[in-house]
C-alpha cells in the first residue's frame, strides 16, 4: 500500500473523524462497536453515537466521532471495524 505522506494528506492529525458504520439492527450491536470505537479512543463518549434505522428497520445505520492522531491509527480502526462480524459495511 502507498502511504500518503503527510503534508499531502487532506486530514490534519489529531482531529475528532467521522465515521458510519452500518450492520443488522440487533441487540448489542452499538455496544459492540462502541467497544471497537474505545479501543482507538479510551475517552469516547458512547452518548455520542448517532443512530438511524433503515426504511425497513432491519439495519442500523451508526455515526461515530472518534479521535484519531495518526493515519495508521485511522486505518487500524477502518481494518478493524471492516472486518467485525456484526459489521455490514464501513464510511
Amino acid at each position: 500500500m502507498n502511504a500518503i505522506p503527510p503534508e499531502q494528506s487532506l486530514i490534519e492529525y489529531p482531529c475528532h473523524f467521522p465515521i458510519k458504520v452500518m450492520g443488522a439492527r440487533v441487540e448489542g450491536f452499538t455496544q459492540a462497536i462502541v467497544h471497537v470505537a474505545r479501543q482507538f479512543d479510551p475517552d469516547f463518549d458512547a452518548d455520542t453515537v448517532e443512530q438511524r434505522p433503515s426504511r425497513a428497520g432491519n439495519y442500523l445505520g451508526l455515526t461515530l466521532t472518534v479521535r484519531v492522531t495518526s493515519r495508521d491509527q485511522l486505518d487500524e480502526l477502518y481494518r478493524t471495524l471492516t472486518t467485525h462480524p456484526m459489521v455490514k459495511f464501513v464510511l
